[in-house]
């Protein structure tokens, strides 16, 4: 057996082998993008320019120095001057001389073009991303975004259209990275307003996503409340700029005490985000206002969810205010709450967990209401903690009347008489029943229109009915003329 298992490992080995592909080095990798820019411009095809900016999220990670100043000396002939400017942004390497000797030889054998422009805004794209891995280098990156945009701006061409929108990106982040963020909100209206009178829509879902990262940033909510209703969100745009767009609408609306709404996008961001291993971050962040929304809506989040790989150390906090919540112990809350406080507020999400405070105290006004059929209002205030008797009587009032509870409040004798409860049945049970049925079959209508089928079966299909139509008509003919025996026919006739 141990003879007859070794191949089969070795096959399965060998097998695998050929499926894990080593990514070429940084510098061909970026050669190899600049002849794709170069293909795009001369066909005017955009899918080559997305082919190379999809590769950069893992490339920018294997760059350094020498990469970039290897990759400019191979790519620009030996004057140039676009080449001294790009180089003139990045510091000097011992080895530059072996770098110049390895380009010589090229240029011997002929000389090497200029390359397109849509190259330039790209190597500066690599070179300003390069910028920002280290602290003592974001006013340089800063400098280098503000040259690049009036660069771009100047050769206005609308070849660069997709890799303006990576640049806008970069140029955001050198900004926050050095606390001047709110210098580069002018840029960005002056350029969102350029994008869409040229319906340059990747350009302008990239902008107003700046913008409202901007505003979110100083929680300016109103300025960004005013931006998402006086502009048009491009249908066209990219699943991740969509849902950035659906996160920052959900902050949003949950600021703005709408949370159903804020419910729906965070719901869209989830879905339209990449995988969690691929952005974790993101999933992380997203998650967080999403599990907070849903305690303020009432509901309580699938456990599973904390269960998460990518979620169960980021959402500990959130799960400990989750059990509060359900318990309805406002002195459990208030501990969890001034416990994990700081990271509420790096989260910037401290002011709709205190929001949970009326939500705690509801909880356990219910749990007492479906425990006792009388409570005095000084029991109510020692188990719920309240300060006194004056409060706990104002929110169970407020409780009574919204519908939480049934019952009523005797003053004179100082206590609370729970009512029947509500039944398994009645108008509210059938409107959710109502509101899940028009979801199913929504999400049914979207998953038919979302199907594919395969291009032109159906002409197939109708060929094989008119073979066979043809050869009925072939059949009626030679029995009728009298060409077909019994025996052809079949021996049952």
């Amino acid at each position: 057996m141990p003879d007859v298992e070794k191949p089969t490992n070795g096959d399965k080995k060998d097998v695998k082998k050929p499926e894990a592909r080593t990514p070429p080095p940084p510098t061909q990798e970026i050669k190899t993008n600049i002849l794709l820019l170069e293909r795009a411009v001369a066909t005017l095809e955009p899918r080559f320019t997305h082919r190379v900016l999809r590769s950069l999220a893992a490339l920018r990670k294997r760059i350094d120095n020498k990469v970039l100043r290897t990759a400019i000396e191979e790519a620009y002939p030996k004057d140039s001057q676009s080449k001294k400017s790009l180089l003139a942004w990045l510091p000097s390497v011992d080895d530059a001389m072996d770098v110049e000797t390895t380009a010589l030889p090229p240029t011997k054998a002929s000389p090497i073009p200029e390359p397109v422009p849509e190259a330039d805004i790209y190597l500066r794209l690599l070179i300003l991303h390069h910028l920002l891995t280290k602290p003592e280098t974001y006013s340089k990156a800063i400098d280098l975004a503000q040259e690049t945009i009036h660069k771009m701006q100047a050769l206005n061409r609308r070849s660069m259209d997709p890799i303006a929108a990576k640049i806008w990106f970069a140029v955001e982040r050198a900004y926050e990275l050095g606390g001047e963020l709110a210098d580069a909100r002018p840029l960005f209206l002056a350029a969102q307003r350029s994008a869409a009178l040229r319906h340059d829509d990747e350009t302008q879902a990239s902008l107003i996503n700046r913008l409202l990262r901007s505003y979110l940033h100083y929680s300016l909510y109103d300025q960004a409340d005013k931006l998402v209703a006086k502009t048009t969100f491009p249908a066209s745009a990219g699943n991740p700029q969509f849902a950035r767009y659906h996160y920052f609408l959900g902050r949003i609306r949950a600021v703005q005490l709408n949370y159903t709404d804020a419910h729906t996008n965070l719901q869209q961001a989830i879905r339209r985000s990449p995988p969690p291993k691929v952005a974790p971050g993101f999933y992380q962040t997203v998650h967080k206002l999403f599990v907070i929304v849903e305690l303020l809506m009432g509901d309580i989040p699938d456990r599973s969810l904390f269960r998460h790989p990518v979620l169960q150390k980021a959402l500990h906090a959130y799960f400990e205010i989750v059990k509060a919540v359900r318990t309805g112990s406002l002195s459990q809350f208030q501990t969890t709450l001034a416990k994990h406080a700081a990271q509420f507020e790096a989260d910037k999400t401290y002011t709709l967990v205190a929001r949970l405070r009326q939500n705690v105290i509801k909880t356990g006004i219910r749990r007492l209401s479906l425990s006792y059929s009388r409570i005095s209002l000084r029991d109510i205030c020692v188990k719920l903690h309240l300060d006194s008797e004056e409060d706990a009587e104002y929110i169970v009032g407020k409780a009574i009347r919204d519908g939480v509870i049934e019952g009523r409040i005797v003053h004179e004798k100082g206590w609370m008489e729970c009512g029947s409860q509500k039944g398994a049945y009645g108008p509210e049970v059938s409107e959710v029943f109502s509101r899940r049925i028009g979801y199913c079959l929504e999400l049914h209508n979207q998953s038919v229109k979302a199907m594919r089928y395969p291009l032109n079966a159906h002409r197939k299909e109708l060929a094989a009915a008119e073979g066979a139509r043809e050869r009925e008509r072939e059949l009626a003919k030679e029995i009728q003329d009298g060409d077909l025996d019994d025996e052809d026919i079949g021996g049952e006739f």
